[in-house]
């Protein structure tokens, strides 16, 4: 085994133990803590999360960043360095543990596709055994936005240990570790800020999608899916929505934009109104009525609002059963796809519908999906075949080919009869 160089840790002999963990509170302003690995608070985590909270973060994103800096702080335990003391040489080491460890294991069916492999119906790779680079990409931005908040708070540690991108501004804090909504990105990577492929929005082809809705085993599923399809809703806008925000009449459903907190009314389809309202009739009497009350619920007893969660499963149901591996996000892009492909829909009507701030996020949906792209070629392909593009019929009798060849480019082809 090759010894590593003076001063450089050998990340791969190291073992982080899954130790401290994540709690949720009950208290709506402290939502979640984060606990070490003897039980007690780590209030400088505490504290950055109280911010992120007066600064109108959501519990699910609090969640998030609680789950990131407890990966970091279990790093830090393992090499017993302490947070207000990392370096440059930490956050290297952090980012290359980050992209060599593999994964908790979790419990598996034994028909469940390899880690990593590419579904044959869909073309989408199931997640692999190490953390994706977007994954990375966001425990970097978290860390780095936590000692952003305390360098500004506290003015220690003096040198946050994950650097702002050159040129990037760094005076004021950043809530959010995510690109921007244009899906811009600084000019020059940050270092240790993995890099991402972007990868084209995948969408559900027509017939995929038939056979999908044919599987549905209730009117609830149906009604849910056939929102999203023709809404565009993200997942958690649409299972938010409550019963005095749908308005048959106009044909729209409200729901609380994820980013901007504000309320939008959106078009649906007439055929997701008369699936609602059939899935309505079989729950009349059974789950509460009322404008604030949710629209969907969960089927069996005790009813409770339909979770997350329990929308993802009832995808998971139908993937099994078709051997596919499609999920509630595609829905979305597919929504969005339908509605480029309309002539008589603006870019900007898109933009508006799908809640972007900027219209360079929905351009995206602007470019061939790859199997229109293979399906263009491979009528291409068959008319070169057929001579439906065969080449010019020759010219009239008196122009020298070769003349037309040098100034067009056109292979030479006889004038003469």
């Amino acid at each position: 085994m090759v010894e590593p160089a003076i001063g450089v840790r050998n990340v791969a002999a190291l073992r982080v133990d899954r130790v401290g963990r994540v709690v949720e509170t009950g208290d709506p302003l402290r939502p979640f803590e984060l606990l070490d690995e003897h039980g007690v608070e780590v209030t400088a985590v505490s504290e950055f999360l109280h911010h992120m909270l007066a600064d109108d973060a959501r519990p699910t994103s609090l969640r998030s960043y609680a789950y990131e800096l407890l990966a970091w702080f279990r790093f830090l335990r393992t090499i017993g360095v302490a947070w207000d003391g990392a370096g440059r040489a930490e956050a290297r080491d952090f980012a290359l543990w980050l992209k060599t460890v593999r994964k908790p294991s979790r419990p598996r069916r034994s028909d469940a596709p390899a880690p990593g492999g590419v579904n044959p119906l869909t073309g989408k790779a199931t997640p692999g055994l190490n953390y994706a680079p977007r994954t990375r990409r966001h425990a970097r931005a978290v860390i780095r936005s936590f000692y952003e908040y305390h360098r500004e708070m506290h003015g220690r540690p003096l040198v946050n240990p994950f650097p702002a991108a050159e040129g990037a501004e760094d005076g004021r804090l950043k809530r959010s570790p995510q690109p921007d909504a244009g899906g811009r990105q600084p000019l020059q990577r940050a270092a240790y800020q993995p890099k991402e492929p972007k990868p084209a929005p995948r969408i559900i082809p027509d017939q995929a999608f038939n056979e999908l809705f044919t599987a549905l085993s209730s009117n609830r599923d149906r009604a849910l899916i056939a929102f999203y399809i023709s809404t565009a809703a993200r997942a958690s806008e649409l299972l938010g929505i409550v019963q005095g925000l749908v308005a048959p009449e106009d044909q729209t459903v409200g729901v609380i934009r994820k980013g901007s907190q504000a309320l939008q009314h959106l078009p649906a389809s007439p055929d997701a109104f008369v699936w609602l309202r059939l899935y309505q009739q079989e729950m009349h009497g059974l789950i509460p009525r009322g404008s604030s009350q949710p629209v969907w619920w969960t089927l069996r007893r005790p009813f409770r609002p339909l979770s997350y969660d329990a929308a993802r499963m009832v995808f998971t149901r139908v993937n099994q059963l078709l051997g596919a591996n499609w999920t509630l996000h595609d829905l979305r892009h597919t929504a969005a796809k339908r509605m480029i492909r309309d002539p008589n829909l603006t870019l900007a009507d898109v933009q508006w519908v799908l809640g972007h701030a900027h219209i360079t996020t929905t351009e995206i949906y602007t470019n061939p999906a790859p199997d229109e792209v293979v399906s263009h070629v491979l009528a291409h392909h068959e008319r070169q075949r057929s001579g439906a593009d065969a080449l010019p019929a020759p010219p009239a009798p008196g122009y020298r080919p070769e003349v037309l060849a040098a100034l067009f480019g056109t292979p030479q082809i006889s004038g003469e009869a």
